[in-house]
């Protein structure tokens, strides 16, 4: 299975800084996402639109084919370079990515296309397992600008992780927290 960082938001409610360069606890996000990443995967791709911001690690750096199309085109390209039938996929903001969980949700792909944790909050999309047969799929959406990722887990064969199944790794249940606003920030630092 491929690891996929998504590295590609523009930041604007973080006042532009790239998320992924944020330090929580003395070390960088990517440097922890990739750090975990390398437990789990070979080949591990960083899908982003400022390739040249990432050429210091050692990742496959790739470019959106659909630029401006979000989190999906950033799949799509993530995806479509990975050498795996199936990839993990999240976003480079999550400062709480565990090993042990994701993988647990690889254990889960067997025939599934697609693995995904469900909270109360819905599908948690960057954090979730993609088969490479969801390309046409997320193209074919990606054409008629129907963006959200959730979309898919409807047309494909679908693993989704609930309950008391998640709280089992997540008792906190702040597993999936992303960086999207300063004080965002301030709630990880606080011990």
């Amino acid at each position: 299975m491929t690891g996929i960082i998504l590295a590609g938001g523009r930041a604007n409610r973080m006042g532009g800084i790239n998320k992924a360069f944020i330090e929580v606890g003395g070390e960088r996000l990517i440097d922890r996402t990739l750090r975990v990443y390398r437990t789990l995967f070979r080949e591990i791709i960083i899908s982003t639109n400022s390739p040249l911001e990432y050429l210091e690690f050692d990742a496959r750096i790739v470019a959106d084919i659909y630029r401006g199309k979000g989190p999906l085109g950033a799949i799509h390209s993530g995806l479509l370079h990975s050498t795996c039938e199936h990839a993990f996929v999240s976003a480079c903001d999550m400062p709480y990515l565990s090993g042990e969980f994701i993988g647990h949700m690889i254990s889960q792909t067997g025939a599934h296309d697609l693995v995904v944790p469900v909270t109360a909050s819905g599908f948690e999309s960057l954090h979730a397992v993609y088969s490479r047969k969801c390309l046409p799929v997320i193209e074919s959406q990606i054409e008629k600008n129907e963006l959200k990722v959730s979309h898919l887990f409807g047309k494909f064969k679908t693993r989704e992780i609930h309950g008391e199944e998640l709280r089992r790794f997540d008792p906190e249940g702040k597993l999936f927290a992303n960086l999207n606003r300063p004080d965002d920030l301030s709630k990880v630092i606080r011990p």
